[in-house]
């Protein structure tokens, strides 16, 4: 667009794969995923990101990776740096190229992990200028030092907590936007690590997006959840995604969230 720098919200997503029925389930009993429904909630998850007033950049369809949908696992992103996981799973790498092209077309300097470390962005809860680092099934101690390496010199704190029960780290944690950790206490390995731990009633509870202006993205299927977050004084603002939640997917990994994108393509 001819700017130099544009300051701008804006969230990567990637339409489901006409395969997602196929995608990885690791702590829940597989069951079937409707791909019509799927796709309609992903455009209401889309058309909600919009009406709080986030651009939405679509990273290139990758329909032959049944995961690709979850676009938050292929990088981690902080101020002008993008660092670009490394999946454990094989079958996810080929979500990542399509995804670091368009962080790049985007203005960010981009950073990779390599082999042999392996990272999922799901594990990564960023609290001010804290990374905490989910090591567990999907992201291991090389990957931490990596990442630790990258952003350490830019001021970042990177610590590495435990995963066992859960696929990632913000499927047992995510945090509200004055750093209010929240979690489901049954799948939270150490509550004790968080200064300010918040129980949620229900798991699906425990994962909310930022929306800016007081307002948190929330899973319909959590409505207790949703009445403690506005207790707590934020406006919940819900979405049925259903049928990615039966793929241990949550609001957090549908997208990636730019508070600060350099600029458009």
């Amino acid at each position: 667009m001819g700017h130099d720098r544009v300051v701008s919200r804006v969230a990567l997503v990637r339409r489901p794969s006409s395969q997602l029925d196929a995608g990885i389930v690791t702590h829940l009993e597989r069951r079937a995923v409707d791909l019509g429904r799927a796709t309609e909630q992903w455009d209401a998850y889309v058309d909600a990101l919009r009406d709080a007033g986030w651009s939405t950049v679509e990273v290139p369809a990758a329909d032959d990776c049944p995961d690709g949908v979850f676009v938050e696992d292929t990088m981690v992103v902080h101020r002008s740096v993008a660092v670009i996981g490394r999946p454990a799973a094989p079958t996810r790498r080929g979500e990542i190229a399509g995804a670091a092209a368009t962080v790049e077309e985007l203005g960010y300097a981009v950073a990779r992990i390599r082999a042999p470390g392996t990272l999922d962005g799901g594990d990564v809860l960023k609290i001010g200028d804290t990374l905490y680092v989910g090591r567990g099934g999907r992201t291991d101690p090389e990957a931490v030092r990596q990442l630790r390496a990258v952003l350490g010199p830019v001021g970042v704190s990177v610590v590495a907590v435990p995963v066992r029960s859960v696929l990632h780290l913000k499927s047992a944690v995510t945090a509200l936007p004055d750093g209010t950790v929240i979690g489901y206490p049954p799948v939270v390995d150490e509550p004790a690590l968080w200064p300010r731990f918040v129980p949620m009633p229900e798991e699906s509870g425990s994962h909310v997006v930022d929306l800016g202006d007081g307002r948190v993205l929330m899973a319909a299927s959590a409505p207790r959840s949703a009445e403690r977050v506005a207790d707590l004084g934020w406006e919940p603002v819900l979405v049925d995604i259903g049928e990615f939640e039966k793929l241990e997917g949550c609001v957090t990994c549908l997208s990636v969230r730019l508070r600060d994108c350099p600029g458009r393509p």
